[in-house]
């Protein structure tokens, strides 16, 4: 059996690699466009600021360990510029020598990837990207070229707030290069949910990182981005990190079926419209589990997930991909941010009814040293208690926590059942109540009814329904911070006074919302109508200042 392989890198390696150990005898060859082949993507952020200092521990594999050790033939610089299906065969040009030849094969996996989104505005050309290894080193000499210079003009401007562009802040900050990242959207990484994301958003501007949310480019001169809004930002050098689009040219070309993504179509075997052609990887759209839609999910995980049941479905084996959740996380400046299934706002836009729950425990237990605060907002089904998604952001703790409720929507496991996972606990580690511990148990409270919750975006609207909002918390933390126009009742002073508080439409905050939870059922015992802050005043107050960046 003769195997071609489109791409040298996440999905089409681990194919590659993953038939050779189920097909000793089958020939394999892979053509890889760029110089390189196996190379760690993710990791091209930190080599250009040197946090990553080896370039060579990049590169996972070379041409010819591949061919000593697995016996593949791969081929780099090297284009397949069109497919006949008909005749089972690609054409290829090698691009260091301009030669062009014809090689055919008998099973074809289409894994190009993803493309940089090139933005339609006078003076793109003059951006740079970041998608494999020659380019980070035009990025990393051209940012060093720029720190080591006497020009005026040092400032770095990047399009785009989502992974890559901020990764990319970080490192041109740990140049110590001025940085603004300009965002036509009003949050940076819009995967997320915006008080979720705000807390990301401050330590970046802590750190030096100018954030433009709601414009665009207009166009980009020699030494400037002109704003839509008529603005100039510096810019020495200019990035282009506007998210990224399938690369399925060759597929359209060959006639194969685009999905409504603009992915390319495949089943659950990753076979795509020819049944001789397979594909995975960026290029693809995958099957959303939580929406039963198709969706695009541009994540390593799931390239080598797929490229490995590629090589299963070539080999004989009846295998068949699981729908993706996409679960991702990004840290800068000692800070994380996480997300695994949906986000409210995209519960919502799918129009999938979800309650919502924002936790703020510490990482480890609190008398430990270096205990930090990770705030957790959980989505599920108000009906069946189906988790459907998590977010969490924090110093520490946060990959742990996604990871754990990644796995729970994978075995689907409810609310409920995170209150009795058991989890490794010492003080150094964990809390005797890890936060996942505690997401089952405020989670339970709300699914069962035991406290009702209101949102942080739903506040005003029910001030404006008449709704006295109380402030539960010590005087002192009343004067620090508050609500605007709240009442200050301490949880302690509470039951003596019931008097000032207006009994049929109440509603209560703290800080993170436990004391909350206590004045609730207190009140609720007294005959009052009243519903928790969700989050406390922690999670309003990044709604607040999310909407105001």
């Amino acid at each position: 059996m003769k195997v071609i392989i489109i791409g040298g890198v996440a999905g089409g390696m681990s194919a590659a690699a993953r038939l050779r150990r189920l097909d000793e005898h089958a020939e394999i060859t892979v053509y890889e466009m760029s110089e390189h082949v196996s190379y760690a993507n993710c990791g091209l952020p930190y080599f250009v600021s040197d946090v990553i200092s080896q370039r060579e521990t990049l590169l996972l594999q070379t041409p010819t360990a591949l061919w000593n050790r697995f016996r593949i033939k791969a081929k780099v610089q090297s284009k397949v510029t069109s497919i006949n299906r008909d005749a089972k065969t690609v054409t290829v040009r090698n691009l260091a020598t301009g030669e062009t030849f014809e090689d055919s094969y008998d099973k074809l996996v289409i894994s190009t990837g993803a493309r940089p989104r090139r933005l339609e505005i006078p003076g793109i050309e003059r951006a740079m990207w970041l998608r494999n290894v020659t380019d980070a080193d035009d990025v990393k000499a051209a940012l060093n070229s720029l720190a080591e210079s006497n020009a005026d003009n040092k400032s770095v401007a990047i399009l785009g707030a989502g992974f890559i562009g901020i990764e990319l802040a970080e490192n041109i900050r740990h140049l110590g290069l001025p940085v603004t990242i300009i965002q036509r959207s009003n949050s940076i990484l819009g995967q997320f949910d915006p008080e979720m994301v705000q807390p990301l958003h401050a330590r970046l501007e802590k750190h030096g990182v100018r954030i433009e949310l709601n414009v665009q480019a207009d166009h980009i001169t020699h030494t400037h981005v002109v704003l839509t809004d008529g603005r100039k930002i510096e810019a020495g050098l200019v990035f282009t990190a506007a998210g990224v689009d399938p690369d399925n040219s060759l597929a359209r070309e060959a006639g194969l079926k685009i999905g409504v993504t603009g992915g390319l179509w495949v089943d659950d075997q990753q076979r795509t419209s020819d049944p001789d052609i397979f594909a995975a990887g960026d290029a693809v759209e995958k099957n959303g589990v939580l929406t039963g839609e198709q969706t695009l999910i541009p994540l390593a995980n799931l390239a080598n997930r797929h490229g490995r049941l590629v090589a299963d479905v070539i080999a004989g084996r009846e295998v068949r991909a699981h729908a993706a959740v996409g679960t991702v996380i990004l840290g800068a400046f000692g800070f994380a941010v996480g997300i695994t299934g949906l986000s409210e706002r995209a519960a919502v836009k799918a129009g999938i009814k979800l309650q919502v729950i924002h936790i703020h425990p510490n990482s480890h237990a609190g008398y430990y040293p270096g205990a930090q605060r990770v705030s957790m907002k959980v989505l599920f089904d108000p009906e069946s208690g189906r988790i459907l998604g998590a977010q969490a952001n924090g110093e520490d703790g946060v990959d742990k926590r996604i990871d754990v409720i990644a796995t729970a929507m994978h075995g689907g496991l409810t609310m409920d059942d995170l209150m009795d996972l058991e989890l490794a606990y010492a003080p150094q580690f964990g809390s005797a109540k890890d936060a996942i511990n505690i997401a089952g148990y405020v989670g339970n409270n709300v699914f069962n009814g035991t406290t009702p919750t209101l949102q942080w975006h739903e506040l005003e609207t029910a001030r404006a329904a008449g709704a006295q909002v109380i402030d539960v918390r010590s005087g002192g933390e009343h004067g620090n911070g508050h609500i605007p126009g709240t009442l200050n009742i301490p949880v302690e002073e509470l039951r003596d006074r019931l008097n000032e508080i207006e009994l049929e439409n109440v509603v209560v905050y703290c800080q993170v919302g436990q004391r909350g939870h206590i004045a609730t059922q207190i009140l609720k015992a007294n005959g009052a109508n009243v519903r928790n802050l969700d989050g406390g005043y922690v999670t309003w107050s990044a709604g607040q200042r999310a909407i105001q960046s």
